[in-house]
């Protein structure tokens, strides 16, 4: 009886199903159906019960985006949460946290860069003594220089990130800080355990067992000595190293200068290491924010409601109204649906 005395809804808020038929059959293609049908309210808005003309008006969130009255934020022609051709300005500026991750990654790119410069210097010999660090320090500088690499490579992703407003490029490139860190804090660990922990007994293994007689001569010409302790101790015999030689032993000019190497090394490498945790905060609090909206804004596609989903909805919706509150508010609430749809199909109305 409720169910011929009741208006049945018109599309697209329903199908031609008698208003009654609760749930509606489900359709051989379950990707069809959005997942928020079963979403009922619990309170009308004003504009479906009330008698007045509704109001045309759009809501702004916090950020000053427009919200749209199915949910989430309308789509605009980019990511950069502005239309094409807007010409409000505020729109167009860097936000606080793009100014933020800009600077961090500059910070990052130019120690990085400057680590680089320094190891690949030392590879080409371009200082006085860099072939004594080459053969008494040739794993804490291969370390070094793939620290040094990698954290540029990791820059270079991060200012694609930035400049493109991508946020695949930020996750990576904030993902890729903390692997940085990691490159980072070895070669520091390495140097300060060498330096910190029986460095003479170290050197004195080296130059017995480690170095060959290559490498010996090396250190003998840079340094101006002549075997370890004396020429007459594990010396390479040169023009300059003889068993008559008024040279020096190698060991004390070594010691000294490894000394000063060493502590040197870490002392950059953990000075550093503050500047690279502020780049690993920025890039994790501020990569989803690049942009004045968070996200895309975009309803995923399993939610979104389309004609035959709203046609559902307001068949249970006109249900738990003749239920509860009679058919007179129920058949009230189907004709100010139907009237939304015929002042403004395209554009529906902000509930108030």
């Amino acid at each position: 009886m409720l169910a011929n005395s009741l208006d049945q809804p018109k599309l697209p808020f329903a199908s031609t199903n008698a208003l009654l038929s609760w749930p509606p059959p489900l359709s051989d293609d379950a990707s069809n159906s959005a997942l928020s049908i079963n979403y009922v309210p619990s309170k009308f808005s004003t504009t479906l019960l009330s008698s007045e003309r509704p109001r045309r008006r759009k809501r702004r969130n916090d950020a000053g985006d427009f919200l749209s009255s199915r949910g989430g934020i309308e789509i605009s022609d980019d990511e950069d949460g502005f239309t094409k051709g807007h010409k409000d300005s505020r729109n167009l500026r860097w936000n606080k946290f793009k100014w933020i991750l800009f600077l961090a990654n500059l910070l990052f790119t130019l120690y990085s860069l400057a680590i680089l410069v320094i190891t690949l210097l030392l590879w080409f010999d371009v200082f006085q003594l860099a072939d004594v660090i080459r053969v008494g320090n040739k794993t804490e500088l291969i370390l070094s220089t793939l620290t040094a690499a990698f954290g540029l490579l990791t820059s270079v992703i991060g200012w694609a990130g930035i400049l493109l407003n991508n946020r695949s490029f930020l996750a990576t490139y904030t993902f890729l800080l903390w692997i940085t860190f990691a490159f980072l804090v070895v070669p520091g660990y390495v140097t300060y355990k060498r330096r910190a922990f029986n460095l003479e007994g170290k050197l004195n293994l080296q130059w017995s067992r480690d170095l060959a007689e290559t490498g010996r001569l090396r250190i003998q010409n840079k340094l101006a000595c002549c075997g370890y302790f004396s020429p007459f101790v594990e010396a390479t015999i040169s023009q300059t190293c003889y068993s008559r030689s008024v040279l020096p032993g190698c060991k004390a000019r070594y010691l000294n200068f490894e000394r000063k190497v060493l502590d040197r090394w870490y002392l950059i490498c953990f000075c550093i290491v503050p500047a690279h945790i502020a780049v690993m905060v920025a890039g994790l609090l501020c990569s989803n924010h690049v942009t004045r909206r968070f996200g895309k804004g975009m309803m995923p596609k399993a939610y979104r409601i389309g004609s035959h989903n709203m046609a559902a909805i307001v068949q249970n919706c006109a249900n738990q109204l003749s239920e509860q509150y009679g058919l007179e508010v129920a058949s009230t609430f189907l004709f100010k649906a139907e009237s939304l749809k015929t002042v403004n199909p395209q554009n529906p109305i902000a509930p108030n």
